[in-house]
């Protein structure tokens, strides 16, 4: 356990790093950058929920991908989703038909998620639209039923994959029911519920409180993290989530995950090795 004086000067190295990656030119160098190409609410949950998807992998590689797949978009997401009707039974094809323009998302590709994953989000995403009141109105049905995270990270996989899907689908969402970390997801729901004055995160949500959001846990905050002896357990898993959400939680319970900017800007930015020293 972590002495009371050494948990108090983490939380000043903390409250520091935040104030210095919490700022505008964060943006640049972060897949953040790609929802903050637009204005309306609609391209930005669209940009940032594909953005997010596709995090993971060498950062600059993240970018390209996410700005290259708003592009063949036409860089109105909302609208290239929308306008494209699909059969009854979600067919894939209904898509390529209707819309020769989908040819060029079949080609599209990010490591593992390639263009028929794409073109299933796509659908999944129109659905959730026509049907269950858009992304926010997925997240925030779930966070209310259970009055967590948890409960709507559960809750937007369950109606995500409620259409008809490839078996391969389920590994770009993460289930946090079998104790995935869901670190992309975490980060899609920072983005959309966090607001201050530096409007590095978006802040578009009013139903889900800042207080409830949970770390996106990765590699480099995890390291930093354990680092500063702040986590304990060994995988990054939904455990490790908690675990480590607490703790920021007892810094600044009404914004924990503020602490995302210090983790994570330690690891990519500084070493997470000899911070207090």
């Amino acid at each position: 356990m972590i002495h009371a004086n050494n948990l108090q000067e983490i939380k000043f190295l903390l409250d520091n790093r935040v104030s210095q990656y919490n700022q505008a030119d964060f943006i640049h160098s972060d897949p953040i950058q790609v929802p903050h190409r637009y204005t309306r609410k609609e391209d930005i949950e669209i940009a940032a929920f594909l953005t997010a998807t596709i995090s993971w992998g060498q950062r600059k590689s993240i970018i390209n991908n996410a700005n290259h797949l708003m592009d063949l978009m036409d860089n109105s997401p909302y609208d290239f989703i929308m306008e494209t009707p699909v059969y009854s039974d979600g067919s894939r094809i209904s898509k390529a038909v209707v819309n020769p323009d989908y040819d060029r998302i079949a080609n599209f590709v990010h490591r593992t998620f390639n263009g028929n994953d794409c073109l299933y989000f796509f659908e999944s995403i129109r659905n959730i639209y026509l049907h269950h009141q858009g992304i926010e109105g997925v997240f925030s049905t779930g966070y209310m039923a259970e009055g967590s995270a948890y409960g709507a990270l559960k809750h937007f996989r369950n109606i995500f994959l409620s259409i008809p899907h490839a078996n391969r689908i389920r590994k770009h969402i993460s289930d946090v029911t079998a104790n995935s970390s869901a670190k992309r997801l975490n980060m899609f729901l920072r983005w959309m519920v966090r607001s201050d004055e530096n409007d590095v995160d978006f802040g578009l949500w009013k139903k889900i409180p800042a207080s409830a959001l949970m770390l996106p846990l990765d590699i480099h905050s995890g390291e930093v993290a354990r680092n500063l002896g702040l986590l304990e357990r060994k995988q990054n898993d939904w455990k490790a989530v908690e675990e480590i959400t607490s703790v920021l939680r007892s810094f600044d319970p009404t914004d924990p995950v503020k602490y995302d900017f210090a983790l994570f800007g330690i690891g990519v930015f500084e070493g997470k090795n000899n911070l207090l020293h």
